[in-house]
């Protein structure tokens, strides 16, 4: 049975940091990206950053670059995003997931996009206010 157990989400002053974890069980994590998307209510899921298990190349959002790195654990199971110079606007519950498709694949195709992704974790919550 596949399951994320994700951490980390909690209530930050703009420009404070916060690190997520998302440890996965459940399947061979070989040629998976495993990423993180964030969804605030009423709007669409949108794509943070994702990882490869096969390489570790990585991918991120504009909206993020520079402020947010995506890695993986010793354990190959757990994927981190440590999350600098939070802003109000990112502010979502932040989901993580995994997709058999490679980083370079979703780049031609069109980016982080939620339909790459095959399981989804519960998600956590990143609040950012002053």
């Amino acid at each position: 049975q596949v399951r994320f157990v994700e951490s980390g989400g909690d209530f930050v002053q703009p420009g404070e940091s916060l690190r997520l974890s998302c440890t996965a069980s459940g399947f061979t994590l070989d040629y998976y990206a495993i990423g993180w998307f964030r969804q605030v209510p009423g709007k669409e899921r949108e794509g943070v950053s994702a990882i490869s298990t096969s390489d570790d190349s990585t991918i991120y959002a504009d909206s993020v670059k520079g402020r947010f790195t995506i890695s993986r654990g010793d354990d190959k199971y757990t994927v981190y995003l440590q999350m600098n110079s939070l802003k109000p606007e990112d502010t979502a519950t932040y989901y993580c997931a995994a997709g058999r498709i490679t980083i370079a694949s979703m780049s031609r195709s069109g980016g982080l996009l939620a339909r790459f992704m095959d399981y989804w974790g519960k998600g956590t919550l990143v609040s950012v206010s002053s």
